[in-house]
């Protein structure tokens, strides 16, 4: 069977994270060799017979993108027999009388569908945030935001993505505001992200609307003594009811890839 993703070859690797590959954990070295910036043969602790076959099977990046557009036409399909006026009014949205669109409000912008699932938006529309945003309006129960935040661990079978999400988002994010102080300055100026009450005494707490109902809140700790910084990133407990538990991973690591090619251009 081919390694199709970074959880395919972590399931091969020691996984003590012990940095002899030079990556900080063996999940940050699987992601590597998926996305072919690393060979499976620079981790020093697998067998040759293993190495030879996961340089075989690894699946390119491109093939990656090819699933995620695969994925994208089938929630298209299934649109397709959704009635949007009604998932208008539970989902926090309306709808275009004229056009049948139905317009969400994300991050601050608004973005509208019409019954073929073409989406419209002022902002360029990637597949990380076209299939979270089809998910939701298939999907969602439109629940309203209970105010209770948990880690997405906590989320229905997320403790199966929890490492995933720890990689690819919250040790991201962290690495985004130890480095570019003016991120949360720009989350809450570009995407309509709001300053909260401070949650576990956290130095920064800012909550984020990717959906009218999926918020989404970010907390910093700034490095203090000998102390490092923290980051923490929180769901509301409806989440995985208004979204699927994989909708969310790809909205919340969606948002940092985002914010890293947002900060790469002000560099």
């Amino acid at each position: 069977m081919a390694a199709k993703s970074p959880l395919d070859i972590l399931k091969l690797l020691p996984g003590t994270n012990c940095g002899d590959c030079g990556e900080r954990t063996c999940l940050a070295f699987a992601t590597a060799v998926v996305r072919k910036n690393r060979l499976a043969g620079d981790c020093p602790h697998l067998e040759a017979g293993v190495v030879a076959r996961l340089e075989s099977q690894v699946t390119t990046q491109s093939t990656m993108e090819e699933k995620q557009q695969e994925r994208l036409e089938g929630l298209r399909r299934k649109l397709e027999k959704v009635d949007l006026a009604t998932r208008a009014e539970i989902l926090g949205g309306r709808l275009n009388p004229v056009s049948g669109e139905l317009t969400l409000n994300c991050l601050g912008k608004e973005f509208s569908v019409d019954a073929g699932g073409r989406i419209q938006s002022q902002c360029h529309t990637h597949a990380w945030f076209s299939i979270p945003f089809l998910s939701y309006i298939i999907f969602g129960q439109g629940l309203t935001p209970a105010g209770d935040w948990m880690t997405f661990r906590n989320l229905r079978n997320g403790t199966d993505w929890d490492a995933f999400f720890d990689e690819q988002c919250t040790y991201k994010l962290k690495r985004l505001v130890d480095v570019h102080d003016e991120l949360f300055g720009n989350l809450i100026s570009a995407f309509g992200a709001s300053r909260a009450e401070k949650h576990l005494d956290a130095d920064i707490t800012v909550v984020l609307h990717p959906f009218p109902k999926v918020p989404m809140m970010v907390c910093y700790w700034r490095p203090e003594e000998d102390l490092d910084s923290e980051l923490r990133v929180f769901f509301d407990r409806t989440a995985d009811e208004n979204l699927t538990t994989e909708a969310v991973f790809g909205l919340g690591t969606g948002i940092v890839r985002m914010l890293e090619k947002i900060s790469e251009r002000h560099v």
